[in-house]
């Protein structure tokens, strides 16, 4: 809304109001203002879910102070989701299709959340909203974003082209022609362009419309999948929220490098007009999420629950899909992915060594993984994994899955340079 009426002011010959027109400047006032509003409301949003009597319930699972966090003030991704909006709404251009895409995906998988938050807290009832529903709504987002990308006019590329002499690369090059494409950024090979189209060329004449089924498709599987994967991660004071900031600088890295000329042909990566109004949106969710920290690191002072975890697992989804990243999520995301393996291994090895032994085993002490630290060795427990043996502190859990994600996020940048 800023953008516009500065825009106006500056055509009137304002001093100063040509400001609003960078994207950097922008930047720096979203992400201030997230901070701002994060910090500012977050204790009064804290005194209000204590007044009505939202409070976490907890199950003894025998984890290290797990039974101290017993009436903690829960669906705090309240929090997270206005810190966002706001500074959007305020210094985003909302003619830009992917902000506008990115909006629908906070405000739909927030609704999400704070239903499932909704029925555990005030229905009581501990399992939430069934499964089901919870992945309906998801498949759900997903097919809008993948449609939307499809049919939008205004979702285009310019692919990169590299003159070689012989084996080396003299300059990349990108064609006049803004082009719809299939094409997806990917590391290790040369180009970094994996066409979707290549994967179905079975299909013909139809190949091209074979391959937007098969994007959509993705996207669909990869908003799913890392919003489970946030929502899973969210059981430690500030784990899910500190990755999630770490992965939104990259991100944001990423977005900007994608919409400057001179970086994406230093990068060999396809260069996306539009894609520099992420920058903003970016910086929003970074400086939300770390003021969400504020109150959420330990001990935390309240949880942001499913109305936050699966709103920041579905942001980055779309946010990675938009920049033609979603093939480096496995490596950005690694932190969700090995929370989310974790549970699966468990689960299928139990049911496994159940019907072959009449008991289940398992192969961690507890899932998801981060739970594993929190539990004795040596517990009675029929796990193939016992070490660490000694109770690690929640605290240092946090720290070093922080550092991973920090190595994870230099690795996903350097690696479209590794071809």
């Amino acid at each position: 809304m800023l953008y516009y009426l500065f825009n106006y002011l500056d055509q009137l010959d304002l001093p100063g109001a040509g400001m609003f027109k960078y994207v950097s400047f922008r930047s720096g006032l979203a992400l201030i203002l997230s901070l701002f509003i994060s910090t500012a409301i977050g204790r009064r949003i804290i005194d209000k879910l204590q007044l009505l009597q939202i409070g976490e319930t907890v199950r003894n699972l025998g984890l290290e102070g797990q039974m101290s966090k017993k009436g903690t003030p829960t669906m705090g991704g309240i929090i997270i989701i206005i810190a966002i909006l706001i500074p959007v709404l305020l210094c985003a251009r909302l003619g830009n299709i992917y902000v506008l895409l990115m909006l629908i995906t906070t405000i739909w998988l927030g609704c999400l959340g704070f239903a499932d938050d909704y029925i555990k807290v005030f229905k009581k009832n501990k399992e939430g909203m069934h499964g089901r529903f919870k992945v309906i709504g998801q498949v759900g987002l997903g097919l809008i974003v993948g449609l939307v990308l499809f049919m939008s006019p205004d979702v285009v590329i310019k692919e990169n082209m590299e003159v070689r002499h012989g084996d080396v690369i003299e300059e990349v090059r990108y064609h006049n022609v803004e082009t719809k494409s299939t094409k997806t950024t990917i590391p290790f090979v040369k180009n970094n362009n994996l066409d979707y189209a290549n994967l179905v060329s079975w299909a013909g004449a139809y190949k091209q419309e074979a391959a937007w089924l098969l994007f959509v498709a993705m996207v669909i599987f990869v908003v799913t999948a890392v919003s489970n994967g946030a929502n899973l991660t969210d059981g430690l004071d500030g784990l899910a929220a500190g990755c999630s900031a770490i992965i939104g600088v990259a991100l944001g890295i990423l977005a900007y490098m994608s919409s400057h000329f001179e970086f994406s042909s230093f990068l060999n990566i396809m260069f996306i007009p539009g894609a520099e109004e992420l920058v903003v949106y970016a910086a929003a969710f970074i400086g939300a999420t770390v003021g969400f920290l504020w109150y959420n690191a330990y001990p935390a002072q309240v949880f942001m629950g499913d109305t936050g975890s699966l709103t920041l697992g579905g942001i980055i989804a779309v946010f990675a899909i938009i920049i033609r990243k979603e093939l480096l999520i496995p490596i950005l995301c690694g932190i969700f992915l090995v929370e989310n393996l974790s549970v699966m291994l468990q689960v299928a090895y139990f049911k496994y060594t159940k019907k072959k032994y009449g008991e289940g085993h398992r192969i961690f002490k507890m899932t998801p993984l981060h739970h594993h630290f929190q539990k004795p060795g040596n517990a009675g427990l029929q796990a193939l994994i016992q070490k660490p043996y000694a109770v690690v502190p929640e605290s240092k859990i946090v720290v070093r899955f922080w550092l991973i994600g920090i190595i994870l996020a230099v690795i996903t940048i350097v690696t479209l340079k590794m071809r």
